[in-house]
């Protein structure tokens, strides 16, 4: 049975429930460890590679070197920040993310190589490497590991789903944000498609018992856990 950790508690920029309306903090995705098998994954390493291999260490006893698999919930820099600890694992993104995420990193390496003077080359052109190391994850990344499509905030947002014997667990990046969200029924303002985002977020807490959002602590889902 495949069983899960929180490594480290994400956060976002702002949160307008707590009445920011400007960023007000550095954004980072909570980062899950997943062990299954023989398989053990890191979800979203967002803190940078040297904070993230202490995390590891700190919540779990492991080193970068017993991840086998690594997988993003989404392609973005507070997503793969801490990636390149991870040298000997499998970098993995859904399909639809990857190929969304293309299009816009060719389009903006472009405008950095066209005006270097900027100072967006180096960071455009590591986006674009780890982008390009990275594979389409497959349905089932080990036994009671499956991938779960949770699009709308962005293109090819996906979650990993652990059916357990007693409960549902969803790891469910940013298509759950928080436990704020959760409560409150609402999905991240900066939406790829909301409407999307709304029957995603409607999906995740109708099928998981328990849900990691993409920036907080894991949480009971509380339609499913109300008293009487």
């Amino acid at each position: 049975m495949a069983t899960c950790r929180v490594i480290s508690i994400g956060t976002l920029a702002r949160n307008l429930l707590w009445n920011e309306s400007t960023a007000v903090r550095t954004a980072h995705a909570t980062t899950t460890l997943i062990e299954a098998d023989d398989a053990c994954i890191i979800v979203d390493p967002s803190l940078p590679p040297q904070v993230m291999a202490a995390r590891l260490h700190e919540r779990a006893g492991k080193t970068p070197d017993d991840i086998t698999h690594v997988f993003c919930t989404g392609f973005s820099d507070d997503h793969v920040g801490g990636i390149a600890a991870f040298t000997n694992a499998q970098w993995l993104c859904s399909e639809t993310e990857l190929a969304n995420a293309a299009d816009a990193l060719d389009e903006d390496l472009g405008a950095a190589q066209d005006h270097p003077e900027d100072g967006g080359l180096e960071y455009m052109s590591t986006l674009k490497a780890i982008h390009d190391r990275m594979r389409v994850c497959p349905d089932a990344l080990a036994d009671g590991v499956d991938l779960f499509p949770l699009p709308g905030v962005r293109p090819g947002t996906a979650g990993l789903l652990l059916p357990q014997r007693s409960r549902t667990v969803l790891i469910a990046g940013d298509a759950v944000a928080t436990s704020d969200h959760l409560l409150a029924g609402q999905v991240l303002p900066e939406c790829f498609n909301r409407e999307q985002a709304l029957e995603s977020f409607k999906e995740a807490i109708e099928i998981a018992d328990v849900i990691v959002p993409g920036r907080d602590n894991i949480e009971l889902n509380p339609l499913r856990h109300m008293p009487g």
